[in-house]
């Protein structure tokens, strides 16, 4: 097998037998659909979803520093994070420039686990390695210790709840515990990518067959289903959440994204890219920069990454994620625009698709928000 050939997640044989479309994501053979894409993100919405996400990549980090050397090496204050609980952040370049977002869970008091996007992966591995220097602690590996499979969507607590004696309804959003799921030892996490209410469950490769089949016979009779990449994109979207490589890349400093939160200079020690961060928080206050916004289509031109945005016959900005939007039955888009013409409501703003100017609606973020 050549190192180029696609890694395959412990459940590639389980997808084909479900009939999936495979498709090469971040050097992983991974499911986009299995049946129709819109009806996948319908049962999300309305019912519940099952996802493979085992192409995520898990770092272990452990030892007397290890949270001193994530609040050095991420630009969140993740001392602070309880034992239990996880914390959304990202990692960045000495300049300011956004790696990549992770997500961090602190599983006793010297042990977290850092969940990065698939294609960063190795560079988050790589970062935190290096920066362990000086440290006490143990930056470990642990892609290959881990299955991930999700269930999310309303139903999706009460599915969960049928195979597991967990306190589920004591486990906040952003929250992990240990527990055991169809009699398979899991970290169950209530954390999602698409709008809903969910669970990512963290287990051995070897366990992971035995629960996606107890989680689909659980799903079935409330009409749960499996979902590919492909709707994870157009749930992830309506929920407003950014996409590493669209929304987020290292020409961005999280004040660029609008994610300026996330930045913690209170914290204390010094972290890497302090000093541009700093910059970059006070350049936004002067000088606001373009405005992270929702687009929705008054046509049913669907408009894509890099299409340019427009208004007055000027480029006002870049569209950086678009789909047809089944919740909406429109297309929608993510774009970062000027200030001047991010307000929602902004008249006279369009898409430039293939040189014809079509109207689009400025919105705030996100596009759909679930009743609680």
């Amino acid at each position: 097998m050549s190192s180029n050939a696609p890694r395959l997640t412990a459940l590639d044989a389980l997808h084909r037998s479900l009939g999936a479309t495979m498709t090469d994501f971040a050097g992983w053979d991974m499911p986009l659909r299995y049946g129709s894409e819109r009806d996948e993100h319908l049962a999300v919405r309305t019912r519940a979803g099952l996802f493979d996400l085992s192409h995520m990549g898990e770092i272990t980090v452990t030892g007397p520093g290890a949270a001193t050397l994530l609040n050095h090496a991420l630009v969140g204050n993740i001392a602070s994070v309880g034992v239990g609980r996880a914390r959304y952040t990202m990692i960045c370049r000495e300049d300011g420039g956004i790696l990549d977002d992770l997500i961090v869970y602190r599983l006793a008091e010297n042990e977290y686990m850092v969940v990065a996007n698939a294609s960063n992966a190795q560079v988050v591995l790589d970062a935190l390695t290096e920066r362990a220097a000086g440290f006490d602690a143990l930056v470990r590996d642990d892609r290959d210790a881990y299955a991930l499979i999700a269930v999310q969507g309303p139903e999706s607590p009460g599915i969960l709840k049928s195979l597991t004696d967990a306190d589920l309804d004591g486990l906040k959003y952003y929250a992990g515990l240990p527990g055991t799921v169809a009699g398979v030892p899991a970290l169950i996490a209530r954390t999602g990518y698409t709008g809903e209410d969910g669970f990512e469950l963290f287990v051995a490769p070897s366990d992971a067959e035995k629960l996606w089949q107890a989680l689909t016979d659980a799903g079935a009779p409330v009409g749960l289903v499996p979902c590919g990449l492909s709707c994870r994109d157009t749930l992830r979207l309506e929920a407003g959440m950014p996409l590493y490589g669209h929304e987020l890349t290292t020409s961005l400093t999280p004040f660029d994204a609008g994610l300026g939160r996330v930045v913690k200079f209170e914290k204390e020690g010094d972290f890497v890219g302090r000093a541009a961060l700093q910059e970059a928080a006070s350049r936004a206050e002067e000088n606001p920069p373009r405005v992270l916004v929702g687009l929705v289509a008054e046509g049913r031109r669907v408009p894509r990454a890099g299409f340019s945005v427009v208004a007055d016959g000027k480029v006002i900005g870049e569209v950086t994620s678009g789909a047809p939007s089944p919740t909406l039955g429109k297309p929608i888009a993510m774009a970062y625009v000027d200030a001047a013409h991010a307000a929602p409501g902004t008249a006279g703003v369009g898409v430039d698709i293939r040189g014809s100017h079509e109207p689009y609606e400025v919105v705030a973020l996100p596009f759909y928000k679930r009743q609680k």
